[in-house]
């Protein structure tokens, strides 16, 4: 089974070559990093990274987490995609653990556990309520580095573009199409995101957006109500 790793990237330059360098060890068939237009010097420490590295290389899109996601699952060649943050690091044996649940045919994708880069206890708690949650309802976020079969994935339409919320929407077609599988291994993230804004109103805002799109607010005005309340 051959894995392309898609990283969509905007203004990550202080996280990715980090990532990168542990990706990139980890025996997948390709990373690939779609950046959206970053003015901080993402794009041009991606390219000198991936100038010396085979399986790694850097494309560009149109801005938009979704549409980025599209362009590099294109771009790839893998059979499988592994849609990862930049963020975000994977546990050393992922690729085991995709191909070990992508060998059941009734699986269609799954996603990671997840877990914080900090060790408070708001990072413990906020990490576990993530993962139950997701178990609960079988929907997975982008922070949980979710994966799918090209097949499936091409026979979805990809991501649907849409400024918020694209990950829980394809996430919802997804299982439509199959089970999910979810994996006991966590990803490690960053909790800067919620250290710069506060845990708590982090969260509100998180369960708000939600609470929101399950009741059918579009993903475009949700998109204006973040960006007010930020």
């Amino acid at each position: 089974m051959t894995i392309s790793v898609i990283i969509p990237t905007l203004n990550e330059q202080t996280v990715l070559v980090q990532t990168l360098q542990h990706t990139a060890t980890l025996g997948f068939s390709e990373v690939i990093v779609v950046d959206g237009g970053s003015t901080d010097g993402t794009l041009q420490s991606a390219e000198t990274y991936c100038a010396g590295t085979a399986d790694v290389r850097v494309i560009t899109a149109t801005r938009g987490r979704a549409r980025q996601m599209n362009a590099g699952a294109r771009a790839g060649q893998g059979e499988t995609l592994l849609f990862l943050h930049a963020d975000t690091r994977l546990p050393t044996d992922a690729e085991q653990f995709i191909g070990s649940a992508l060998s059941d045919p009734g699986v269609v994708g799954g996603r990671f556990d997840v877990r914080f880069d900090s060790p408070s206890l708001w990072g413990r708690l906020i990490s576990s309520l993530m993962n139950v949650r997701s178990r609960l309802t079988g929907i997975s976020t982008g922070d949980q580095a979710m994966f799918v079969r090209r097949r499936v994935f091409e026979q979805l339409g990809g991501f649907s573009d849409i400024p918020l919320m694209e990950d829980i929407e394809f996430s919802m077609r997804l299982k439509r199409a199959g089970r999910i599988a979810a994996l006991n291994a966590a990803v490690t993230t960053s909790f800067r995101r919620w250290e710069i804004q506060g845990p708590l109103r982090t969260i509100l805002l998180m369960w708000t957006l939600r609470f929101l799109y399950w009741i059918g607010v579009s993903p475009h005005r949700l998109q204006h109500f973040y960006r007010a309340v930020r």
